[in-house]
């Protein structure tokens, strides 16, 4: 006979984070956009990605990636 290792329930699993939706607003924990509120535009796996608008100087427009975990949604 193999021996065969029971795997099942070994693997460690992160604690679930609610995500946000896209449209949603929300605010950084951390970073550079701390305390900014900003518009979800894209959803991943682990991330988010978040337009905080455009710069008043340069134009540009001011968009990050922001892990599950590094911020909160903002109650509309």
């Amino acid at each position: 006979m193999m021996d065969v290792e029971n795997t099942q329930g070994t693997e460690e699993q992160a604690p679930k984070v609610k995500a946000a939706k896209v449209g949603d607003t929300i605010q950084p924990k951390k970073g550079d956009f701390k305390g900014y509120k900003g518009i979800v535009m894209v959803v991943r796996d682990n991330s988010v990605i978040v337009d905080f608008g455009k710069d008043a100087e340069t134009g540009e427009s001011m968009k990050t990636v922001v892990n599950h975990k590094n911020y909160k949604i903002v109650k509309k």
